[in-house]
């Protein structure tokens, strides 16, 4: 069995209150939390540092951790929630961002059972094939490479792996082998603890991509692959929109006016 905590903030740069805007008839925060519960877990947290948001979140039944606001990251904040529930250091965490509304439950029951599987793997997150030439020169899409037995070698927001014979005027004419990485994350107790522990790293720091902490230190991170990428979650304004428009049924047609008697 594993366990989902999702770390969930109000004060977002881009979309502040966002896990409690409204998606249909509820806050984007309970998608979240009834996917990690479709997934099977053995409990579902939500790890939050607002009064506002652990009252919603008991509102539609949650179990909610108040946590430091200190934090500087997701994992941190969970790591609080792990150590104050005692769990063991073999048991496996599912880090579910509670901006994901449409993360699919299979992709947080098969990161989780990578972990199961392979006892010798610290973490395992999801990848997906790159699926056009602007997302791979995207840097907010962090591209991941992917060794032959799947581990994850280097994480990037770089175009990589670089095209060197398919390149016309300094631009790539092609992308195949690249995997996007899908920001959900399986850790090992143990090894959620110790990531948490250390200082960000120079890559880290260099390219904004906590998981390169856990490489720099020779953490194995095993990579499942999907078939395609989940919908993306929820950042901006314009986010919010596409996810309702996937999300919210859409209005009935009006009636046809019944013809007139004559």
């Amino acid at each position: 069995m594993f366990h989902v905590i999702i770390p969930a903030r109000y004060s977002a740069s881009r979309l502040p209150g966002k896990p409690l805007l409204r998606l249909g008839d509820r806050p984007l925060l309970q998608w979240v939390w009834q996917c990690a519960r479709a997934g099977g877990a053995e409990s579902v947290t939500i790890a939050t540092d607002d009064a506002r948001i652990a009252d919603a979140a008991r509102d539609f039944g949650a179990d909610c951790v108040m946590t430091s606001p200190q934090h500087n990251s997701g994992t941190d904040r969970i790591a609080e929630v792990v150590r104050a529930r005692r769990l063991a250091a073999d048991d496996i965490v599912v880090n579910l961002q509670g901006d994901e509304p449409m993360m699919p439950a299979s992709v947080i029951t098969d990161v989780a059972a990578a972990l199961r599987t392979r006892p010798d793997i610290d973490m395992a997150a999801a990848v997906a094939p790159i699926a056009s030439l602007e997302e791979f020169l995207d840097p907010a899409c962090v591209k991941a490479l992917r060794a032959q037995n799947g581990d994850a070698l280097y994480f990037s927001r770089a175009p990589v792996p670089w095209p060197r014979d398919n390149v016309a005027a300094g631009r790539p004419l092609g992308f195949a082998g690249a995997w996007r990485h899908i920001g959900i994350y399986a850790y090992r107790v143990r090894s959620l603890l110790q990531l948490s522990a250390w200082p960000p790293t120079p890559l880290e720091q260099t390219e904004k991509l906590e998981q390169l902490r856990a490489l720099e230190h020779g953490m194995r991170i095993h990579l499942v692959t999907l078939t395609e990428a989940p919908p993306a979650g929820v950042d901006t304004p314009e986010d919010l929109q596409r996810v309702r428009r996937l999300l919210e049924p859409a209005p009935a047609p009006a009636p046809t006016p019944a013809p007139a008697q004559r």
